[in-house]
């Protein structure tokens, strides 16, 4: 992973991406989390891939454009959620308060 990770970064820089607005690729990140909907409700398996793909690559080009990279934000929310504890209710974790 760290590999395509790198690829996906230097693409970006390639097209002056990682100096865009982040504002601007936040509302990628919207459009493609909306074909991963999209995906799902259709029941089709390569767009769902397509689109969870296409998820990850606008929100590393979002994180390089914030100065961070994917791997501290995953480990910053890991670290957050690692000894959370909750249940699951209708199909969806709640957390405990």
């Amino acid at each position: 992973m760290n590999e395509l990770v790198k690829l996906v970064e230097e693409w970006a820089k390639e097209k002056h991406l990682d100096k865009a607005e982040p504002e601007k690729q936040m509302l990628k990140v919207i459009e493609e989390v909306g074909e991963v909907g999209a995906a799902l409700a259709r029941n089709n398996e390569n767009d769902l891939r397509d689109g969870i793909g296409d998820v990850a690559v606008t929100l590393i080009i979002l994180a390089m454009q914030n100065n961070m990279d994917l791997y501290e934000c995953l480990n910053q929310a890991y670290s957050e959620i690692k000894n959370r504890q909750g249940k699951m209710v209708n199909g969806v974790f709640v957390k405990e308060a």
